[in-house]
């Protein structure tokens, strides 16, 4: 189905001499076209496991080189950009408030909301999503039904290495004020993460509601409780704390988000 779109972008991948062709150029913008109409995306659930499409990063990487500097005008706002700002939201079925911006190439699913927040190219924002305010969406993250991305989030994007994972949040989660999930992180469907959690690919994550402390790298598994944490590391000049993220608990399967997330509070005393 995507054998045309996929030869030409590999093609153009390799010899940059291409992106002077008018179809090679015509092939980009129309893969950037089916980004933002949620026709492709770059990540894909595979049962439980996400495949990244390649071909449709390097369309987005290729896609700056062939558009040219333009001003946008919105009522009295400048912009001056390569890339345009999405359209339509009405018939799109998303509610975005003064001064949200999302940009043409990103895929917003009919419920979404945007509070004051940004959504770059690349992105996917599931049904009845909210992207609250001051967040940021990175390119070609990947965001699921029934999130709330809270005040302040920063989701990281990635363009290159081309095959690196995108940040993956998946259905059903929430995310509390002032996370940060970058490098590729995935939050597995249900997750609860409390203020201030920080997520790298290096960061330690532990589970510790057994006897035993779990370790996990690059994921939070499904339903977890998450607070930030500390561990002692020593270095040359002395031991200190290191930044880390402690599972403490389980998301109840019989609940809904809000009485899970009330039970969250309850419960552990999780700050969101």
């Amino acid at each position: 189905m995507w054998d045309k779109y996929i030869e030409t972008i590999e093609a153009a991948w390799e010899d940059r001499s291409l992106l002077q062709k008018e179809d090679t150029q015509s092939c980009i913008r129309e893969v950037i076209e089916m980004l933002d109409k949620g026709k492709v995306r770059v990540a894909e659930k595979n049962g439980s496991e996400w495949t990244v499409n390649q071909w449709v990063k390097k369309a987005v990487i290729l896609y700056f080189p062939i558009q040219g500097m333009e001003t946008i005008e919105v009522g009295s706002l400048e912009f001056h950009d390569k890339i345009a700002t999405k359209k339509n939201y009405k018939e799109l079925g998303v509610r975005v408030v003064p001064h949200a911006v999302a940009r043409y190439g990103s895929f917003l699913s009919k419920g979404a909301i945007l509070m004051p927040s940004y959504v770059n190219i690349g992105a996917w924002v599931g049904s009845n999503t909210m992207v609250d305010t001051w967040a940021t969406v990175g390119s070609c993250a990947q965001i699921g039904a029934n999130v709330h991305l809270s005040g302040g989030v920063g989701i990281g994007g990635v363009l290159e290495p081309v095959g690196a994972s995108p940040v993956i949040i998946e259905d059903n989660c929430f995310v509390g004020s002032r996370c940060i999930v970058v490098e590729g992180v995935r939050v597995e469907e249900g997750a609860v993460l409390g203020a201030n959690v920080v997520l790298t690919k290096s960061t330690k994550i532990y589970d510790v509601t057994g006897e035993e402390e779990v370790e996990y790298k690059g994921y939070i598994p499904a339903n977890s409780v998450v607070i930030p944490g500390t561990r002692m590391k020593k270095f040359p000049a002395g031991e200190y704390g290191v930044p880390c993220a402690l599972i403490i608990g389980k998301r109840k399967p019989s609940t809904d988000l809000k009485t899970s997330l009330n039970d969250a509070l309850r419960e552990y005393g999780v700050s969101v």
